[in-house]
């Protein structure tokens, strides 16, 4: 990966030679096939056994291993993958025969170069991006977006349409108003934000730059299981991913603009991807501020400024632990069978627990209920903390219970916390 001025997606262009034709990913523990729609340089990964020059002071060691790591259902920052999290471990001091860890580096040596490089190739095999897109490693959350995308697709006087699903919908639309004509063509609000509407239904603005979804509503569990088809001109769907990113398979080439914050399901907070169509690229009002103009992440390789270099190497290792795990169709089995467990629990609970949301849409990654006796909520959350189960308070908002399980979530924390949910219920039914 070079310092040039040249476009972010000729990483991504079949005419480019960035990539090998042997449509193979080497590891050290596995080999990975990706699609034969694209092609891959081969991404040499460090042992998993990388011994510290130092070792850690015994008393350190000792407090580690005697504390216990809880569940933790935040919705986000969440939960990490072990063996990343060991990995990084191993890493922190001392990056390969860098001479210094990965948080020292300059985000423009080589080594750190190759730690982006390997972090966009195995983002690419994960979503199979198609030619013609540039990924792009950027700051400030889903939440800076909301202003990004109308600065770089829209006019001052251009229509754009968003569906407003929750909270996070409500707040883009909010905010896309304030730099273009956006208008709201279906709300939740009033239904409390349990459903998603019948996409025959909605009254689009033939003439709108773009229409915005929020994929998956974080605070109320809402999520789309397809996506609607855009009827304006440019036919372009534009959608927040931010809390089911790389949950499971997404065809890329339906959206023009894709981005999410990464600190649900593949890394730290401080990192915000965005997947952008070249041909949207440059069209930036003129007033956009340069750090929020697609063009010039684009055109720098995301190196405009300094990046999240140790978020970005966080992600990277999560997308090559997703690529280990088998792809995101095998990453989706394990997340429907994780929220089927707890949706049969709270509906087999007999009204004692309740999910609100239309079990059609009901989200794989956030899951909110309530109990019949809403003062024993605080209750239900004081004892689930002291088993180990945290962050299950539901947003500030609505309240309630809100169970987080996202990808790094095991199959035994979901399965502890239906236990516990049994268990209360025998207790204070």
């Amino acid at each position: 990966m070079s310092i040039s001025t040249s476009p972010h997606s000729h990483l991504l262009h079949p005419n480019h030679n960035h990539f090998l034709s042997n449509h193979r990913i080497h590891t050290t523990t596995t080999t990975i096939s990706l699609p034969s729609s694209r092609t891959f340089r081969p991404i040499k990964c460090a042992s998993t056994s990388v011994q510290l020059q130092d070792p850690l002071p015994v008393q350190v060691q000792a407090q580690a291993q005697a504390q216990e790591r809880v569940f933790n259902f935040a919705a986000g920052p969440a939960t990490l993958p072990e063996n990343v999290i060991r990995r990084a471990q191993s890493e922190l001091y001392l990056w390969r025969e860098s001479g210094m860890g990965v948080m020292e580096m300059s985000h423009r040596s080589k080594d750190f170069m190759s730690i982006m490089e390997a972090a966009e190739e195995n983002l690419c095999s994960l979503l199979e991006i198609p030619p013609g897109y540039s990924v792009l490693f950027l700051q400030g959350g889903a939440s800076t977006q909301f202003a990004a995308l109308p600065l770089n697709l829209c006019a001052p006087d251009d229509p754009a349409d968003y569906i407003v699903t929750g909270s996070w919908g409500d707040t883009a639309f909010k905010e896309a108003q304030k730099y273009c004509r956006a208008s709201a063509i279906w709300s939740g609000k009033s239904e409390k934000y349990t459903k998603i509407p019948s996409f025959g239904s909605l009254d689009q603005n033939p003439a709108a730059k773009y229409l915005h979804i929020c994929a998956n509503e974080t605070i109320h569990g809402v999520e789309y299981k397809n996506y609607p088809i855009p009827t304006n001109r440019s036919g372009l769907l534009v959608a927040d991913m931010s809390s089911n990113f790389c949950s499971k398979p997404v065809d890329v080439s339906q959206f023009g603009v894709i981005y999410a914050g990464a600190q649900k399901n593949v890394g730290p907070s401080g990192v915000t991807i965005v997947i952008v169509r070249d041909d949207l690229v440059g069209r930036a009002q003129g007033f956009t501020p340069v750090m929020l103009d697609y063009k010039i992440h684009a055109e720098n390789m995301s190196l405009y400024n300094t990046p999240p270099c140790y978020g970005i190497y966080m992600c990277g290792l999560v997308f090559q632990d997703l690529l280990e795990q088998g792809g995101l169709a095998e990453v989706e089995k394990k997340n429907v069978k994780k929220a089927e467990i707890l949706y049969d629990a709270i509906d087999g609970s007999k009204g004692y627990y309740k999910c609100p949301v239309e079990k059609s849409v009901r989200s794989l990654m956030n899951v909110p209920f309530t109990l019949e006796k809403s003062e024993l909520e605080g209750e239900f959350i004081k004892e689930a903390a002291k088993e180990n189960m945290v962050q299950l308070k539901g947003h500030r908002s609505v309240g309630g219970i809100r169970a987080s399980i996202y990808n790094a979530m095991p199959l035994a924390g979901v399965q502890k916390l239906v236990a516990f949910m049994k268990d209360f219920q025998a207790r204070h039914a």
